[in-house]
C-alpha cells in the first residue's frame, strides 16, 4: 500500500509515531493473519528513507504488537 501524497512531519519522534498508527490502521482493517514479514517504508519528499519500522516492532498502548 502506498501513500502517494505524504505528510509533513517534523521530528523523527513524529515520524515513527505516525508510522506506528498506520501500521495499527491496517491491522485493524485487513485481515491478515501474520504481521511479522510486514513493515512501514518512510521516505522523504526526495525518495530517501528516513524510517524503517517492521510491525512487530510497533506500539500498541505503550508495548509492542
Amino acid at each position: 500500500m502506498f501513500d502517494l501524497q505524504g505528510r509533513w512531519l517534523s521530528s523523527i519522534r513524529e515520524i515513527r509515531q505516525h508510522a506506528d498508527r498506520v501500521a495499527l490502521g491496517l491491522m485493524d482493517g485487513v485481515g491478515c493473519e501474520d504481521w511479522t514479514v510486514w513493515s512501514v517504508d518512510v521516505r522523504d519528499a526526495a525518495g530517501r528513507p528516513v524510517l524503517f519500522r517492521a510491525f512487530t516492532a510497533v506500539r500498541v498502548g505503550g508495548t509492542s504488537a
